[in-house]
């Protein structure tokens, strides 16, 4: 069975992406006081135990997904981008990615603000669920209900004809745990447990630079809103696959620029969405937009790939627009001189608007997460780096040799080796690096970063390291 599918909706403003951090207890969609903040729609998968008078254990899980508030998608102040760019010409698409989320619900709640009132827009919203046939689905949800005086304001949203409604604050989080058992009831006929995500993929880069398409793509649907407008897509959006016989999780993000030329809080924070997306990742997609050169800003976000020690397929896109004599290796070399570090990340060419090299992205994704999650033996990662050692040992300019008392896994994701040795700044700056190099060459970690920690000899060394690797 699938997992139950929540759409939550409501003219803006009235708190719908507040509920749903406040279910999720993470910060998943962006809140902002400016309309059109949620454009795409944004979802997380919950999972939910039982009403407690039921007394028992049973979970159920729901996927929960935010819309943009109908209606209203910019403001006058806002109305206008810093590129000129009329926000007004994404109005199609965020209420076709509402309609999208409405239609696909098992249940839509249909969020207002009782402090506010009932507005004109909630009265639209209920026509439009009218004329679609969805009125069987929704249940009224009154936020801002923060005491007992507020609940005979939001009793007048039972004249919409939706049956009476729960009244919830997703402030002080007043009455969630009644909407926590209006979801669980919700899953009653599909309470089957979602797949666990083998492997976490986010989708980085550079404005424009085709993370959306690819996203939809791969999903085969307008998941996320496409346009040439930069930086539409402002949250970070989760979405689920099957490909290949393998289920995995790709987290869509917004496209990076000069911090510098943050428009807003709403950059900001997308900017944020986009540092957290990378940490929850296993793998990165990082796309770099062939038709273009690379930026200060693509090599900032190498770097930061580079500070998590995250695996990282390098996804050329639009190579379909290229120049047909480009050569792959001669743009290969290009890309190893301006991106500086990532020279052991493998390179994909792709065309995420032609559907090309779709499938070698996701393939190259699922090679990095086995090798980020491999754990090597301790007498194989011993043996190798004793014969690097001998080959070409680092030493001081008193003489100093190097030695080696113990090496071994202690950790992936990255894979981590720690070395117990005689002198641990022998090892720092060019050796480090060689060795590094080298060890790619002959462990099974021959695309991903490996992170090496480097410890004097003594006992308390020595026990932690053997207790490691007996865990």
């Amino acid at each position: 069975m699938a997992i139950a599918q929540i759409a939550i909706i409501g003219r803006p403003n009235v708190g719908k992406s507040s509920i749903l951090n406040k279910l999720a207890r993470e910060r998943v969609s962006i809140v902002d006081a400016v309309p059109g903040v949620t454009r795409d729609r944004v979802s997380v998968t919950l999972e939910l135990d039982a009403p407690v008078d039921l007394k028992t254990r049973e979970k159920r899980w729901v996927e929960l997904s935010d819309t943009g508030g109908w209606g209203v998608y910019t403001t006058d102040e806002e109305r206008i981008d810093d590129a000129g760019c009329d926000l007004n010409a994404l109005t199609d698409d965020i209420e076709g990615q509402i309609g999208a989320a409405m239609t696909n619900a098992d249940l839509i709640l249909f969020v207002i603000d009782a402090q506010a009132g009932l507005m004109p827009l909630d009265h639209v919203v209920t026509d439009l669920l009218r004329k679609r046939g969805l009125a069987d689905r929704v249940r009224i949800i009154a936020n801002k209900v923060d005491g007992d005086s507020w609940e005979a304001h939001a009793m007048e949203a039972a004249g919409l004809g939706f049956g009476e409604p729960l009244c919830v604050s997703a402030t002080s989080g007043r009455h969630m745990r009644r909407l926590r058992e209006l979801l669980w009831n919700a899953a009653e006929l599909q309470g089957e447990a979602p797949v666990e995500e083998e492997m976490k993929l986010a989708i980085v880069g550079c404005r424009n630079a085709g993370k959306s398409t690819l996203i939809n793509a791969l999903a085969g649907e307008e998941r996320c809103i496409v346009s040439e407008i930069a930086g539409t897509t402002r949250d970070a959006i989760d979405v689920r696959f099957d490909m290949q016989d393998r289920a995995f999780l790709a987290i869509d993000t917004a496209g990076l620029r000069k911090r510098k030329s943050f428009s807003g809080d709403v950059e900001y924070y997308a900017y944020h969405r986009m540092l957290q997306a990378i940490r929850r990742a296993d793998v990165v997609l990082f796309l770099v937009d062939a038709t273009r050169k690379v930026s200060q800003v693509d090599a900032k976000l190498s770097q930061e790939l580079q500070r998590q020690f995250k695996p990282t397929v390098i996804v050329v896109n639009k190579w379909d627009e290229v120049d047909g004599e480009a050569s792959p290796d001669a743009y290969a070399e290009y890309l190893t001189k301006e991106l500086r570090g990532l020279d052991y990340a493998p390179i994909v060419l792709a065309s995420a608007i032609e559907g090309e090299g779709l499938e070698d992205v996701v393939k190259m994704a699922f090679n990095l997460y086995e090798q980020a999650t491999h754990r090597e033996g301790t007498g194989s990662i011993n043996g190798v780096i004793k014969t690097i050692l001998k080959k070409r040992g680092p030493t001081s300019r008193l003489g100093s040799q190097a030695k080696l008392f113990y090496a071994a896994q202690v950790a992936t994701q990255p894979p981590t080796i720690a070395l117990v040795v005689n002198d641990p700044k022998l090892f720092e700056g060019r050796y480090e690096r060689y060795l590094m190099n080298r060890l790619r060459e002959e462990l099974p970690f021959s695309e991903v970063p490996i992170r090496l920690m480097f410890s004097k000899r003594s006992r308390r060394d020595l026990q932690a390291l053997k207790e490691g690797r007996k865990e």
